[in-house]
């Protein structure tokens, strides 16, 4: 599977003061990383428009940012709502991590007989952990995304699991 070279990385939610200035939700690991960004990126209809950030500060749980493309509040008021995405290079990633949109898709495999549980659909952060949506034969089931459960995630294979009795039925 090819990895996409951008990866959604939060959201422009609203306008901030008369200059330009715009509010982001993050939708990285923290907000910290999406305010380490130096450039971001705005999709339509497949290509990618840089935005330079110029400024970037942290208010509460959102990133203000000032770009170099967004001069007045005019134009920040037609990028409110865009989602906007940052190159894979660009994000600090632990060793050992992989992105999200690197693991959906994947089989989610049993860890010792290797039996297919179905694939991963998407995951959700509900706060302690992470929560796998696995399309399976039966319906989505959730697997908690803690190592009790997740043995080994490899992007090139699969996600390998160890399911307690009654987590998949």
């Amino acid at each position: 599977m090819e990895k996409k070279k951008y990866l959604e990385c939060g959201k422009l939610t609203n306008t901030h003061g008369v200059y330009g200035a715009m509010k982001a939700e993050s939708w990285c690991d923290s907000v910290q990383v999406l305010a380490s960004l130096t450039c971001v990126y705005l999709e339509k209809n497949g290509r990618y428009s840089p935005l330079h950030v110029t400024r970037a500060s942290i208010f509460k749980n959102l990133v203000i940012f000032e770009f170099e493309e967004v001069p007045d509040m005019d134009t920040a008021e037609m990028l409110k709502g865009s989602v906007i995405y940052a190159d894979r290079e660009d994000i600090p990633i632990e060793e050992g991590s992989v992105f999200i949109s690197d693991m959906i898709g994947l089989p989610v495999l049993d860890a010792d007989s290797g039996e297919s549980y179905g694939t991963l659909k998407d995951v959700n952060n509900l706060g302690a952990s992470d929560l796998y949506v696995v399309a399976t034969p039966a319906g989505d089931r959730f697997i908690p995304a803690v190592p009790e459960f997740v043995k080994k995630v490899d992007v090139e294979k699969g996600i390998y699991i160890t399911p307690i009795p009654g987590l998949l039925d």
